[in-house]
């Protein structure tokens, strides 16, 4: 459907996933008139290819490990292996209940809701199923789809994307991933605890490159530790089909046979054909560009999510949806600091920070003003009882906050909350420490680093 000619939107959105729906929820509650238009399911990339399902494939891989090692904590389990079929149920299930959920909020809101392709048309409307949707501002958030490199054709057959991995219908006897930043290695330890033979390939010379060093090495040992295989610091050359796989050469001309390809060196902006460029938006490798308020260059357009060129995680859509609404209906408005966004990837064991790199905190503030300490899981009882190993690094400045946490080991996804606060209300280490951790909590670790930091250690040297 497309509204009467006569109607104009106060808001017209182009694109349904987190930061398209979050501003249309927003400005809805916000008293605007919301137009929000979607090509194929509300929720776009993160509900229905990235974010849950990839974590219900990663819980799944989880049961089978912990069926396969219950011996250790005194339970005697039977591993019979992995029904693919019944691990997409349960996965699907997952999505099917959310999506009902967030159509029913979307319908609840009063947001006008339109199916179908659309086409910015004018810096004021965007054409879909044969008609012309008018608005006083245009909000773009088309998103990504997974990228490939030049001559590296992904066929869905043997050489796969993130997409395709997600309803494979079959446990891979091996596989290697290219790519070692969060969808690459989140997808090695699940395959892994499936019982799959996986090596990524790393041109850089960390996984999880964007990380804190110190985490990408223990990340490292720990996927040595679990059988997970890795070639880093050599780039991509080809890759060729063999009599029953795929065949990767790198440029220093190793080899690796597996049964698949998985390419996972990130995803690219969906903008092609869309009219952006015919109406004066400017673009940089295929992103719009935006100012701290997501505004782009003409006076009527905004843009968020995957499609700008921020952190490429669904809370961040969410985020710049939200102050896109807020700013067009007269709220004041704080840009995001992406410095203070949580990341986390869900691996086994998971990568979870906040704030600066040590290396980058000693480039702003200079290497003799920045003080790092590291705080061992082995001193927590609860990641003993979990029997998961890691540290939690904060970075401060001499003498004043705490300006990166980062952390290796079971669930300290969990554990990103306070690391937020943390860096995003300029905490002291003093201040931390004051404050009470449950015990036996992972959560204690957070504040048993700070008491160390603080200059008062309890559970741990001086």
């Amino acid at each position: 459907m497309a509204n009467d000619a006569g109607t104009v939107f106060d808001l017209v959105i182009l694109g349904g996933g987190s930061g398209g729906y979050a501003a249309a929820l927003r400005g809805a509650q916000l008293g605007l008139d919301v137009a929000l238009i979607e090509k194929n399911k509300l929720g776009g990339t993160c509900l229905h290819n990235g974010c849950i399902p990839t974590k219900a494939l990663l819980h799944a891989g989880e049961i089978a490990d912990q069926a396969r090692e219950s011996e250790q904590f005194g339970i005697k389990a039977t591993f019979d292996g992995v029904d693919m079929a019944g691990v997409h149920k349960y996965k699907d299930d997952v999505i099917a209940g959310l999506y009902k959920g967030l159509q029913g909020l979307v319908a609840s809101r009063k947001v006008t809701y339109i199916e179908g392709e659309g086409k910015l048309s004018s810096p004021t409307s965007v054409d879909v199923n044969g008609g012309r949707v008018q608005g006083r501002h245009v909000l773009l958030a088309t998103g990504s789809v997974p990228k490939s490199l030049p001559g590296l054709e992904i066929d869905g057959n043997r050489i796969i994307s993130s997409d395709h991995a997600l309803t494979l219908d079959r446990v891979p006897k091996s596989a290697i991933v290219l790519g070692g930043g969060v969808i690459g290695v989140e997808f090695a330890s699940a395959w892994k605890s499936f019982g799959t033979e996986v090596t990524i390939v790393e041109g850089l010379k960390h996984l999880v490159p964007v990380e804190d060093e110190n985490s990408s090495k223990l990340l490292e040992r720990a996927f040595r530790k679990r059988g997970i295989n890795f070639s880093l610091g050599a780039f991509f050359e080809k890759a060729e089909y063999t009599n029953d796989g795929v065949k990767v050469t790198l440029a220093n001309g190793k080899e690796f046979e597996a049964e698949l390809l998985l390419v996972a060196i990130g995803r690219g902006p969906v903008s092609q054909g869309l009219g952006y460029e015919e109406q004066g938006v400017a673009m940089d490798r295929g992103f719009v560009l935006v100012d701290e308020y997501m505004q782009t260059n003409v006076a009527t357009i905004s843009a968020v999510g995957d499609l700008v060129p921020t952190l490429q995680l669904a809370h961040v859509g969410f985020a710049e949806g939200m102050l896109v609404a807020e700013r067009l209906a007269g709220l004041k408005t704080v840009p995001v600091d992406y410095d203070g966004v949580p990341r986390v990837t869900y691996c086994h064991p998971e990568v979870a920070s906040v704030g600066i790199t040590e290396a980058k905190a000693k480039e702003v503030y200079g290497a003799d003003k920045v003080v790092a300490l590291k705080y061992n899981l082995a001193g927590n009882g609860k990641s003993k009882i979990l029997k998961t190993a890691g540290e939690i690094k904060l970075v401060q400045v001499k003498d004043g906050a705490v300006v990166g946490v980062h952390m290796v080991g079971d669930r300290m996804g969990e554990q990103v909350g306070e690391a937020q606060l943390i860096y995003n209300w300029e905490a002291l280490p003093a201040e931390v420490a004051q404050l009470i951790h449950a015990h036996p909590t992972q959560n204690e670790a957070m504040g048993e680093a700070h008491l160390a930091l603080a200059g008062k250690p309890l559970h741990s040297h001086d």
